[in-house]
């Protein structure tokens, strides 16, 4: 019996070994929320005001809204967490650092913000 639970022992230890992620990982999610970006925003700007007297039409931008808004979100913060190292070797306190994540943070997403 004491086999048993060795085997069922070494199977776990095999099943919850750490798992090393693809080293493109972060460049292809980072490609990936672009596009989502992109085309959330061709959506809503190929959205006519004029058709959404029915609320039928509603579905597409509202849709395009919230995953532009989600992919953003996610960009920035995944733009921001790829630097956090740098800033940290340049800040001098926690608040300085507080304050560099803060306009990195506004920096990122005015680049990902449509201009209009």
């Amino acid at each position: 019996m004491s086999s048993n639970a060795f085997d069922f022992e070494a199977l776990l230890r095999e099943a919850l070994a750490p798992v090393e992620p693809p080293a493109d990982l972060a460049l292809r999610l980072e490609v990936t929320l672009v596009n989502l970006t992109e085309l959330a925003q061709d959506e809503l700007d190929a959205w006519e005001l004029s058709s959404m007297r029915d609320p039928r039409n509603w579905v597409r931008p509202a849709a395009a809204a919230v995953i532009g808004a989600g992919a953003g979100s996610a960009l920035v913060l995944l733009r921001v967490r790829n630097r956090a190292r740098a800033r940290r070797g340049q800040s001098k306190s926690l608040a300085d650092l507080t304050e560099r994540t803060l306009q990195d943070i506004a920096a990122e997403a005015r680049r990902i913000l449509p201009r209009h």
